[in-house]
């Protein structure tokens, strides 16, 4: 059975929640310092953080890593990835997603639990068509032009919007992907609603399409 490939950067600090969060599909971590053998997992994920402290600008730095370079090419040749928070941002940084994450219109971090729409099923990273997750970023207002807006509402691919747009994102997006689906990327963390305790288990239901263990 091929593995779960989570990406780790300096300042990653997601990782081990989206670990745990995958037990049952053979996750293991790939340091973003070394080239990745993509033929050997089934999937990748990368996690929220402050990747290289968010220098220049929140997931600038990861995008040069080794590690990603295989992995555009990984998302070019129809591999499943998903970008969740600072993952999200890399993403949209490598250009394998479009469009850009901006500070927050409120100025300051936001850290609270938010209700969502899935605008656009997904069969790489399914979900509850509304579902409750937490948010917790400084720089998660979705921006893009106005054309290349069109451009994704035309090829449906706006995956997430807010209902209550907590940060400043274009059009309430809290998600989105390319054409072909299996790259997304969005800002709430689903890896953070995996258990009861935890304020529900609504997470789960991106992964469900992962291969568990045989």
């Amino acid at each position: 059975m091929k593995k779960t490939g989570i990406l780790q950067f300096p300042g990653s600090n997601c990782d081990r929640d989206i670990f745990k969060a995958l037990k049952k599909f053979h996750p293991e971590f790939l340091p973003g310092s070394h080239p990745i053998k993509i033929r050997d997992y089934q999937a990748f994920i990368l996690p929220g953080g402050f990747s290289y402290g968010d220098y220049l600008r929140a997931g600038a730095l990861a995008c040069f890593s080794p590690a990603m370079r295989d992995l555009i090419q990984a998302g070019k040749k129809g591999w499943p990835i998903l970008g969740i928070c600072n993952g999200f941002q890399i993403l949209c940084e490598t250009g394998l997603l479009e469009g850009t994450l901006l500070p927050n219109r409120q100025g300051r971090f936001i850290d609270e639990w938010v209700e969502l729409k899935i605008e656009s099923y997904n069969p790489f990273w399914p979900a509850k068509k509304e579902i409750n997750l937490p948010i917790a970023h400084g720089e998660g207002s979705y921006y893009l032009s106005p054309e290349s807006l069109k451009e994704l509402e035309d090829h449906q691919q706006i995956w997430i919007r807010y209902k209550n747009n907590p940060n400043g994102s274009v059009q309430n997006i809290a998600g989105v992907a390319n054409k072909k689906k299996n790259v997304a990327g969005l800002m709430p963390h689903p890896e953070r609603a995996v258990e009861e305790w935890m304020g529900g288990r609504e997470g789960l239901s991106f992964f469900e399409n992962l291969l568990p263990y045989s």
